[in-house]
């Protein structure tokens, strides 16, 4: 795994400076913005239900919230990577402790065998248990899915309904232009527009990450 890679992941210091304050609205909202998605993908991947996912993340955030004053950061050693993945590691496995043990045989029982993964298999041991792959694999995605999100929010709905259907979703040109009443030359540059801008605006999510 290249350096690049493995340290793409710590807040950059300028926004953990803003953090210290809490009355600052708008850095308090990109950083929820940006990390509460991957903490409930973790959290389900790591085999609890949407509601306690739900809950890891609202955890996790007055975590940091409440800690975020005193920390040190430490760019070299990525430790803010490190730190909040152990806050939301906890948290997963503070819920896997609260279940009572004949919770997973009951919730296994309903589950279809030949199309899901029982829930007892799913459930790691706590002890044994770490949250970094589970992470690592849900970053890439969770870092697509919030620069889209933004991108949607600067343009034009029908172009970005073009950019959904024609690059997102992968229809071919004469489907996207019966579809939305558009010529293929408008489906072509909205795509290569848009797709610029999500480009764009990735590369800024990991400068900004890192």
């Amino acid at each position: 795994m290249s350096e690049s890679h493995e340290e793409f992941l710590p807040t950059r210091k300028t926004l953990l400076s803003r953090l210290r304050d809490r009355g600052d609205q708008d850095s308090w909202r990109e950083f929820f913005n940006t990390y509460w998605r991957l903490i409930y993908s973790v959290a389900l991947k790591s085999g609890l239900t949407e509601a306690e996912a739900q809950d890891v993340v609202q955890e996790t955030i007055l975590t940091v919230t409440k800690q975020m004053p005193g920390f040190k950061y430490d760019a070299q050693n990525g430790s803010f990577k490190a730190w909040l993945v152990q806050v939301t590691q906890s948290r997963i496995v503070d819920h896997l402790r609260k279940r009572p043990p004949w919770a997973a045989e009951q919730r296994s029982a309903r589950v279809d065998d030949t199309q899901r993964t029982s829930t007892t298999n799913r459930i790691p041991d706590p002890k044994e248990f770490r949250v970094e792959e589970i992470w690592e694999e849900e970053w890439q995605q969770n870092l697509m899915e919030v620069a889209l999100e933004k991108v949607k929010s600067q343009v034009k709905p029908k172009h970005y309904q073009i950019f959904d259907l024609a690059v997102l979703r992968g229809w071919p040109v004469r489907d996207v232009v019966r579809t939305l009443e558009v010529n293929a030359g408008q489906i072509y540059l909205v795509k290569q527009r848009l797709s610029k801008l999500v480009k764009r605006e990735v590369k800024r999510l990991e400068q900004r990450m890192k």
